[in-house]
Protein backbone atom coordinates (compact mmCIF):
# COMPACT_ATOMS: atom_id res chain seq x y z
CA UNK A 1 0.00 0.00 0.00
CA UNK A 2 3.09 2.70 0.42
CA UNK A 3 3.79 2.62 -2.86
CA UNK A 4 0.06 3.98 -3.49
CA UNK A 5 0.82 6.90 -1.25
CA UNK A 6 2.88 9.29 -3.39
CA UNK A 7 1.59 13.09 -3.49
CA UNK A 8 0.76 12.74 -7.21
CA UNK A 9 -1.20 9.21 -6.66
CA UNK A 10 -3.36 10.46 -3.93
CA UNK A 11 -4.80 12.93 -5.44
CA UNK A 12 -5.42 11.43 -8.71
CA UNK A 13 -7.02 8.89 -6.57
CA UNK A 14 -9.46 11.65 -4.92
CA UNK A 15 -10.30 13.22 -8.45
CA UNK A 16 -10.89 9.49 -9.88
CA UNK A 17 -7.90 9.33 -11.28
CA UNK A 18 -4.81 7.47 -10.19
CA UNK A 19 -2.29 9.41 -11.95
CA UNK A 20 -1.02 12.79 -13.27
CA UNK A 21 -1.37 12.97 -16.84
CA UNK A 22 0.84 15.53 -19.06
CA UNK A 23 -0.24 16.55 -22.54
CA UNK A 24 2.40 16.56 -25.01
CA UNK A 25 2.51 19.57 -27.61
CA UNK A 26 4.83 19.45 -30.48
CA UNK A 27 5.59 23.32 -30.40
CA UNK A 28 3.69 26.30 -28.92
CA UNK A 29 0.55 27.41 -30.84
CA UNK A 30 -0.55 23.65 -32.20
CA UNK A 31 -3.52 22.48 -31.36
CA UNK A 32 -4.39 21.82 -28.17
CA UNK A 33 -6.47 18.58 -28.82
CA UNK A 34 -3.40 16.77 -29.95
CA UNK A 35 -1.93 14.49 -27.81
CA UNK A 36 0.64 11.29 -27.51
CA UNK A 37 -0.27 8.53 -25.32
CA UNK A 38 1.90 8.22 -22.23
CA UNK A 39 3.35 5.62 -20.08
CA UNK A 40 2.80 5.44 -16.42
CA UNK A 41 0.51 3.97 -13.57
CA UNK A 42 -2.79 3.60 -13.43
CA UNK A 43 -5.42 1.97 -11.03
CA UNK A 44 -8.64 0.99 -11.34
CA UNK A 45 -11.35 1.53 -8.20
CA UNK A 46 -14.49 1.58 -7.13
CA UNK A 47 -16.09 4.68 -5.14
CA UNK A 48 -17.80 3.87 -2.02
CA UNK A 49 -19.47 6.35 0.65
CA UNK A 50 -19.93 5.72 4.82
CA UNK A 51 -19.42 6.24 7.85
CA UNK A 52 -17.22 5.34 10.66
CA UNK A 53 -19.19 2.73 13.47
CA UNK A 54 -17.69 1.41 16.71
CA UNK A 55 -17.41 -2.12 16.92
CA UNK A 56 -20.02 -3.87 18.56
CA UNK A 57 -22.25 -0.26 18.11
CA UNK A 58 -25.84 -0.21 18.39
CA UNK A 59 -28.61 1.51 19.40
CA UNK A 60 -30.60 0.68 22.96
CA UNK A 61 -34.39 -0.02 23.57
CA UNK A 62 -36.22 -1.04 26.60
CA UNK A 63 -39.04 -2.98 26.92
CA UNK A 64 -40.75 -0.39 29.49
CA UNK A 65 -42.96 2.15 28.52
CA UNK A 66 -43.20 4.93 30.93
CA UNK A 67 -41.76 8.14 31.89
CA UNK A 68 -37.60 7.94 32.54
CA UNK A 69 -37.27 7.94 36.27
CA UNK A 70 -33.44 7.64 36.58
CA UNK A 71 -30.60 8.25 34.27
CA UNK A 72 -27.80 6.07 35.82
CA UNK A 73 -24.79 7.86 33.44
CA UNK A 74 -23.63 10.60 31.23
CA UNK A 75 -22.48 10.65 27.71
CA UNK A 76 -18.85 9.51 27.45
CA UNK A 77 -18.89 7.33 30.32
CA UNK A 78 -17.27 4.06 30.04
CA UNK A 79 -19.51 0.87 31.13
CA UNK A 80 -19.55 -2.73 31.28
CA UNK A 81 -21.59 -5.50 30.61
CA UNK A 82 -24.95 -5.03 32.60
CA UNK A 83 -24.55 -1.68 33.71
CA UNK A 84 -27.44 0.09 34.50
CA UNK A 85 -28.13 3.27 31.91
CA UNK A 86 -31.41 4.37 33.09
CA UNK A 87 -34.81 3.28 34.97
CA UNK A 88 -38.21 3.74 33.48
CA UNK A 89 -40.65 4.51 35.90
CA UNK A 90 -43.69 1.94 36.28
CA UNK A 91 -46.06 1.60 39.46
CA UNK A 92 -47.89 -1.20 38.59
CA UNK A 93 -44.73 -3.98 37.60
CA UNK A 94 -43.06 -2.58 40.83
CA UNK A 95 -46.33 -3.67 42.99
CA UNK A 96 -46.19 -6.85 40.87
CA UNK A 97 -43.04 -7.86 42.50
CA UNK A 98 -44.15 -6.45 45.95
CA UNK A 99 -47.17 -9.20 45.88
CA UNK A 100 -44.74 -11.90 44.05
CA UNK A 101 -42.44 -11.77 46.89
CA UNK A 102 -45.18 -11.87 49.71
CA UNK A 103 -46.77 -14.77 47.84
CA UNK A 104 -43.09 -16.71 47.98
CA UNK A 105 -43.07 -15.50 51.74
CA UNK A 106 -46.15 -17.09 52.65
CA UNK A 107 -45.61 -20.26 50.63
CA UNK A 108 -41.93 -20.69 51.69
CA UNK A 109 -41.55 -24.36 52.95
CA UNK A 110 -39.99 -22.77 56.46
CA UNK A 111 -43.28 -20.87 56.95
CA UNK A 112 -45.12 -24.01 56.46
CA UNK A 113 -43.29 -26.17 58.92
CA UNK A 114 -46.18 -26.02 61.60
CA UNK A 115 -48.66 -27.43 59.18
CA UNK A 116 -46.24 -30.68 58.32
CA UNK A 117 -45.70 -30.98 62.05
CA UNK A 118 -48.96 -30.99 62.97
CA UNK A 119 -49.59 -33.98 60.45
CA UNK A 120 -46.75 -35.89 61.73
CA UNK A 121 -48.38 -36.03 64.87
CA UNK A 122 -51.44 -37.25 63.57
CA UNK A 123 -49.35 -39.90 61.82
CA UNK A 124 -47.51 -40.96 65.33
CA UNK A 125 -50.83 -41.15 67.09
CA UNK A 126 -52.73 -43.32 64.31
CA UNK A 127 -49.79 -45.39 64.28
CA UNK A 128 -49.45 -45.66 68.03
CA UNK A 129 -53.65 -46.64 68.04
CA UNK A 130 -52.71 -49.29 65.23
CA UNK A 131 -49.83 -51.20 67.66
CA UNK A 132 -52.23 -51.04 70.27
CA UNK A 133 -55.61 -52.56 68.41
CA UNK A 134 -52.80 -54.84 66.56
CA UNK A 135 -52.08 -55.91 70.53
CA UNK A 136 -55.90 -56.24 71.27
CA UNK A 137 -56.53 -57.91 68.35
CA UNK A 138 -54.03 -60.62 68.65
CA UNK A 139 -54.74 -61.22 72.04
CA UNK A 140 -58.05 -61.90 71.85
CA UNK A 141 -57.31 -64.58 68.68
CA UNK A 142 -55.32 -66.18 71.73
CA UNK A 143 -58.09 -66.44 73.82
CA UNK A 144 -61.14 -67.11 71.08
CA UNK A 145 -58.54 -70.16 70.26
CA UNK A 146 -58.84 -71.01 74.25
CA UNK A 147 -62.80 -70.88 73.94
CA UNK A 148 -62.46 -67.33 75.97
CA UNK A 149 -64.44 -64.32 75.04
CA UNK A 150 -67.25 -64.02 72.54
CA UNK A 151 -66.51 -63.91 68.34
CA UNK A 152 -68.34 -60.56 68.72
CA UNK A 153 -65.85 -59.27 70.73
CA UNK A 154 -63.17 -61.02 68.29
CA UNK A 155 -64.52 -59.23 65.22
CA UNK A 156 -64.33 -55.94 67.00
CA UNK A 157 -60.86 -56.21 67.90
CA UNK A 158 -60.52 -57.53 64.33
CA UNK A 159 -62.87 -54.09 63.12
CA UNK A 160 -60.68 -51.60 65.75
CA UNK A 161 -57.22 -52.79 64.10
CA UNK A 162 -58.24 -52.09 60.54
CA UNK A 163 -60.03 -48.74 61.22
CA UNK A 164 -56.55 -47.85 62.67
CA UNK A 165 -54.50 -49.14 59.84
CA UNK A 166 -56.50 -47.01 57.37
CA UNK A 167 -56.31 -44.53 59.50
CA UNK A 168 -52.73 -44.31 59.80
CA UNK A 169 -52.65 -44.52 55.96
CA UNK A 170 -54.40 -42.29 55.55
CA UNK A 171 -52.78 -39.85 57.84
CA UNK A 172 -49.82 -40.90 55.57
CA UNK A 173 -51.01 -39.91 52.37
CA UNK A 174 -52.18 -36.86 53.61
CA UNK A 175 -48.51 -35.39 54.83
CA UNK A 176 -47.58 -36.55 51.65
CA UNK A 177 -50.45 -34.57 49.41
CA UNK A 178 -49.23 -31.76 52.15
CA UNK A 179 -45.56 -31.73 51.71
CA UNK A 180 -46.17 -32.14 47.50
CA UNK A 181 -48.28 -29.25 47.88
CA UNK A 182 -46.41 -26.65 49.97
CA UNK A 183 -42.97 -27.71 47.55
CA UNK A 184 -45.06 -26.96 44.95
CA UNK A 185 -46.68 -23.65 45.90
CA UNK A 186 -43.13 -22.36 47.05
CA UNK A 187 -41.60 -23.64 43.49
CA UNK A 188 -44.15 -21.40 41.86
CA UNK A 189 -44.09 -18.46 43.86
CA UNK A 190 -40.52 -18.51 43.54
CA UNK A 191 -41.20 -18.84 39.55
CA UNK A 192 -43.28 -15.89 40.00
CA UNK A 193 -41.40 -13.79 41.80
CA UNK A 194 -38.44 -14.15 39.37
CA UNK A 195 -40.88 -13.29 36.78
CA UNK A 196 -41.98 -10.24 38.61
CA UNK A 197 -38.26 -9.47 38.88
CA UNK A 198 -37.26 -9.93 35.11
CA UNK A 199 -40.25 -7.62 34.16
CA UNK A 200 -39.03 -4.54 36.63
CA UNK A 201 -35.93 -5.71 35.34
CA UNK A 202 -37.01 -4.84 31.84
CA UNK A 203 -37.80 -1.09 33.25
CA UNK A 204 -33.85 -0.82 33.94
CA UNK A 205 -32.05 -0.33 30.59
CA UNK A 206 -28.39 -2.18 30.76
CA UNK A 207 -25.36 -2.02 28.68
CA UNK A 208 -25.01 -5.52 26.39
CA UNK A 209 -21.55 -5.05 26.15
CA UNK A 210 -18.13 -3.45 27.90
CA UNK A 211 -17.78 0.18 25.92
CA UNK A 212 -18.50 3.53 25.79
CA UNK A 213 -21.91 5.43 26.30
CA UNK A 214 -22.02 7.63 23.13
CA UNK A 215 -24.94 9.13 23.17
CA UNK A 216 -27.94 9.63 25.30
CA UNK A 217 -31.15 10.44 23.45
CA UNK A 218 -33.64 10.94 26.16
CA UNK A 219 -34.19 13.14 29.09
CA UNK A 220 -35.42 12.23 32.60
CA UNK A 221 -39.09 12.77 32.72
CA UNK A 222 -39.42 11.82 28.76
CA UNK A 223 -41.98 9.35 28.13
CA UNK A 224 -40.29 5.92 26.25
CA UNK A 225 -41.39 2.92 24.65
CA UNK A 226 -40.05 0.15 23.26
CA UNK A 227 -40.20 1.47 19.44
CA UNK A 228 -37.71 4.58 20.38
CA UNK A 229 -33.71 4.25 21.07
CA UNK A 230 -32.89 5.58 24.25
CA UNK A 231 -28.58 5.07 23.76
CA UNK A 232 -25.96 4.61 21.49
CA UNK A 233 -23.17 2.20 22.57
CA UNK A 234 -20.16 1.02 21.30
CA UNK A 235 -16.09 0.12 21.35
CA UNK A 236 -13.94 2.16 23.36
CA UNK A 237 -11.66 1.99 20.99
CA UNK A 238 -11.90 -0.81 17.92
CA UNK A 239 -13.58 1.23 15.02
CA UNK A 240 -14.47 0.02 11.74
CA UNK A 241 -15.99 1.49 8.37
CA UNK A 242 -19.10 0.72 7.10
CA UNK A 243 -19.27 1.37 3.53
CA UNK A 244 -21.79 1.65 0.39
CA UNK A 245 -21.16 0.35 -3.21
CA UNK A 246 -23.42 0.41 -6.02
CA UNK A 247 -24.99 -2.98 -7.27
CA UNK A 248 -23.39 -2.16 -10.65
CA UNK A 249 -19.54 -2.28 -8.74
CA UNK A 250 -20.38 -5.08 -5.96
CA UNK A 251 -19.27 -7.92 -8.63
CA UNK A 252 -15.84 -6.21 -8.87
CA UNK A 253 -15.00 -6.03 -5.01
CA UNK A 254 -13.59 -9.09 -3.13
CA UNK A 255 -12.18 -9.54 0.93
CA UNK A 256 -9.22 -8.35 1.56
CA UNK A 257 -8.90 -5.48 -1.02
CA UNK A 258 -6.68 -2.28 0.11
CA UNK A 259 -9.07 0.70 0.32
CA UNK A 260 -8.12 4.46 0.64
CA UNK A 261 -9.72 6.59 3.02
CA UNK A 262 -10.42 9.98 2.67
CA UNK A 263 -12.47 12.12 5.43
CA UNK A 264 -13.62 15.82 6.12
CA UNK A 265 -12.78 15.59 10.01
CA UNK A 266 -8.61 15.13 8.25
CA UNK A 267 -8.43 17.03 5.34
CA UNK A 268 -6.08 16.74 2.88
CA UNK A 269 -4.70 13.21 4.17
CA UNK A 270 -5.74 9.93 3.18
CA UNK A 271 -5.89 6.56 5.37
CA UNK A 272 -5.50 2.90 4.59
CA UNK A 273 -8.13 -0.16 5.18
CA UNK A 274 -8.97 -3.56 3.78
CA UNK A 275 -12.66 -5.34 2.94
CA UNK A 276 -13.05 -7.61 6.20
CA UNK A 277 -17.00 -8.59 5.24
CA UNK A 278 -19.36 -7.96 2.36
CA UNK A 279 -23.35 -8.22 3.22
CA UNK A 280 -24.84 -10.52 0.53
CA UNK A 281 -28.20 -8.25 -0.19
CA UNK A 282 -29.05 -5.55 -1.88
CA UNK A 283 -30.34 -2.50 -0.04
CA UNK A 284 -33.77 -1.93 -2.20
CA UNK A 285 -34.29 1.70 -1.15
CA UNK A 286 -30.62 2.89 -2.00
CA UNK A 287 -29.69 0.02 -4.55
CA UNK A 288 -26.44 -0.47 -2.69
CA UNK A 289 -24.85 -3.20 -0.69
CA UNK A 290 -23.00 -2.76 2.33
CA UNK A 291 -19.90 -3.56 2.84
CA UNK A 292 -17.48 -3.38 6.05
CA UNK A 293 -13.66 -2.58 6.61
CA UNK A 294 -10.63 -2.53 9.02
CA UNK A 295 -8.30 0.33 9.53
CA UNK A 296 -4.70 -1.23 7.99
CA UNK A 297 -3.48 2.70 8.44
CA UNK A 298 -6.05 4.81 10.84
CA UNK A 299 -6.59 8.60 12.00
CA UNK A 300 -4.88 9.50 15.65
CA UNK A 301 -8.71 9.77 16.84
CA UNK A 302 -11.83 8.88 15.65
CA UNK A 303 -15.81 8.91 16.73
CA UNK A 304 -18.67 7.01 15.44
CA UNK A 305 -20.53 8.14 12.79
CA UNK A 306 -17.70 10.28 10.82
CA UNK A 307 -18.61 10.39 7.23
CA UNK A 308 -15.91 9.47 4.69
CA UNK A 309 -15.59 8.69 0.99
CA UNK A 310 -13.37 5.74 -0.01
CA UNK A 311 -12.07 3.98 -3.43
CA UNK A 312 -12.10 0.32 -3.23
CA UNK A 313 -8.44 -0.51 -5.15
CA UNK A 314 -9.44 -3.38 -7.81
CA UNK A 315 -6.49 -3.73 -9.87
CA UNK A 316 -3.17 -1.41 -10.16
CA UNK A 317 -0.35 -1.38 -13.29
CA UNK A 318 2.93 -0.47 -14.01
CA UNK A 319 4.39 1.27 -16.88
CA UNK A 320 0.69 1.03 -18.80
CA UNK A 321 0.33 2.88 -22.02
CA UNK A 322 -2.28 5.61 -20.88
CA UNK A 323 -4.47 8.29 -22.53
CA UNK A 324 -7.35 10.53 -21.15
CA UNK A 325 -10.97 8.54 -21.01
CA UNK A 326 -12.07 11.73 -23.30
CA UNK A 327 -10.08 10.75 -26.17
CA UNK A 328 -12.14 7.33 -26.54
CA UNK A 329 -15.12 6.67 -28.63
CA UNK A 330 -17.33 4.39 -27.05
CA UNK A 331 -14.21 2.57 -24.92
CA UNK A 332 -13.12 1.16 -28.54
CA UNK A 333 -11.86 3.42 -30.95
CA UNK A 334 -9.78 7.25 -30.98
CA UNK A 335 -8.67 9.25 -33.49
CA UNK A 336 -5.52 9.94 -35.09
CA UNK A 337 -4.26 13.42 -35.83
CA UNK A 338 -6.29 13.32 -39.49
CA UNK A 339 -9.32 12.34 -37.55
CA UNK A 340 -9.57 9.01 -38.22
CA UNK A 341 -10.77 5.81 -36.44
CA UNK A 342 -8.53 3.66 -35.26
CA UNK A 343 -10.04 0.82 -33.05
CA UNK A 344 -8.35 0.11 -29.96
CA UNK A 345 -8.42 -2.77 -26.92
CA UNK A 346 -8.71 -1.23 -23.86
CA UNK A 347 -7.58 -2.23 -20.23
CA UNK A 348 -7.39 -1.17 -16.90
CA UNK A 349 -10.05 2.52 -16.35
CA UNK A 350 -10.86 4.92 -14.41
CA UNK A 351 -12.92 8.26 -14.40
CA UNK A 352 -10.23 10.27 -15.95
CA UNK A 353 -7.70 7.70 -17.67
CA UNK A 354 -7.88 4.34 -19.42
CA UNK A 355 -4.98 2.21 -20.53
CA UNK A 356 -4.51 0.87 -24.14
CA UNK A 357 -2.81 -2.51 -25.00
CA UNK A 358 -3.51 -2.94 -28.50
CA UNK A 359 -4.07 -0.84 -31.27
CA UNK A 360 -1.84 2.71 -30.74
CA UNK A 361 1.71 3.12 -29.32
CA UNK A 362 2.93 6.10 -27.70
CA UNK A 363 4.03 7.51 -30.79
CA UNK A 364 0.39 7.75 -32.39
CA UNK A 365 -0.90 11.39 -32.10
CA UNK A 366 -4.36 11.09 -31.15
CA UNK A 367 -7.35 14.29 -31.39
CA UNK A 368 -10.02 14.60 -28.88
CA UNK A 369 -13.22 13.89 -30.28
CA UNK A 370 -15.52 16.79 -30.69
CA UNK A 371 -18.29 16.69 -28.25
Amino acid sequence: MKDFLDSRFIASIFFGALLPFFLLFSCSGEDENLIFPETGKISESVYASGQILAVDQYNAFTNASGPIQEVFVTEGDSVDIGTPILAVYSEREKLGRESAEIARNYADVNTNLTKLRDLQLTIDLTKSKMRNDSLLYVRQKHLWKQNIGTEVELEQRALAYENSTTAFGAAQLRYEDLRKEIEFNEKNASKNLAISRVLESDYILKSKIKGTLYALLKERGEMVTPQIALAVLGSSSEFLLELKVDEYDISKVKLDQPILVFMDSYKGEVFEAQVVKIYPIMDSNTKSFTIEATFTKAPPKLYPNLTLEANIILEVKENALIIPRSYLIDDEFVLNETGDSIPVKVGIRNYQFAEILEGISSSTRIRKPSL
